[in-house]
């Protein structure tokens, strides 16, 4: 029997279990009493207690305020497409029209400024029948105009004008603003004021005091929408008199969502 070597092997496993031991009790002491937790003062003062944070309750709610008011200018999108045999003649017989139709522009009181070029393609144009291959009819050039109008009552009369000049597509027109902040700003402060009394109207259900803000976001705001004008190309087509355009009115709207803290 070797006993000497297993007597030199016991202090080994003695001194493991005064190591564990000791980070044992170590984290015992730590986490037993949370509440007296204390940090000492490098100045020696007396120990500073840490105690944990806990977020006031609050009130997270969204309104939002609406202003109706009539627009006072009209973006007109509009196009000159012409087809010929080739591509070149295709182009010569756009560019010729289009020049009608600024000059047609000009004539209705549109500045240069107001008038984009807004997409030029140039296409080939195939016939297909069936179980034979597509076959070259000839190519299409594509002129697209965006103009902007600022006399409300000069909407119509311009759409006849480009028509007689060679415009044959008319997208759509849309109603705006030249300037969307005075607006806005009636649509946001009734925003806030429908914010303010919703939150009033949950503090008082609650029965609890209504503290201040805590934080408040925005979304919204003023965007023109556009209207098809397909009936406004026919009439100005098929008409003498003048085409009718209706502006009515837009809507601007403010969204908010705000944060209230609640006193108990």
């Amino acid at each position: 029997m070797n006993r000497p070597a297993f007597a030199a092997a016991a202090p080994a496993v003695s001194n493991r279990l005064l190591l564990m031991s000791g980070a044992v009790m170590a984290a015992a002491a730590l986490f037993a009493a949370p509440a007296a937790r204390a940090q000492s003062q490098p100045d020696g003062g007396a120990p500073m207690t840490m105690h944990a944070m806990v977020a006031p309750p609050a009130l997270n709610l969204s309104a939002y305020g609406e202003v109706k008011t009539a627009p006072d200018m009209a973006t007109i999108s509009f196009g000159v497409v012409t087809e010929a045999t080739t591509a070149a003649e295709a182009m010569r017989l756009n560019a010729t029209r289009m020049t009608q139709v600024m000059a047609a522009l000009r004539r209705a009181g549109i500045a240069e400024r107001d008038v984009q070029t807004s997409g030029l393609n140039l296409s080939a144009q195939y016939d297909y029948v069936q179980n034979e291959p597509p076959r070259l009819r000839g190519y299409q050039a594509n002129n697209r105009v965006t103009v902007i109008i600022n006399d409300l009552d000069a909407v119509g009369t311009t759409a006849d004008a480009v028509v007689a000049a060679g415009v044959n597509q008319i997208d759509g027109i849309s109603f705006g603003l030249k300037d969307p902040t005075m607006a806005e700003n009636q649509a946001r402060q009734l925003a806030v004021r429908n914010l303010q009394a919703k939150a009033s109207l949950y503090a008082q259900a609650l029965g609890v005091g209504l503290g201040g803000i805590r934080s408040l976001s925005e979304g919204g705001g003023y965007s023109p929408q556009p209207v098809p004008m397909y009936a406004v190309r026919a009439q100005s087509m098929d008409s003498g008199s003048s085409t009718p355009v209706a502006a009515g009115e837009l809507t601007i709207r403010i969204d908010i969502t705000g944060v209230y803290d609640l006193m108990r």
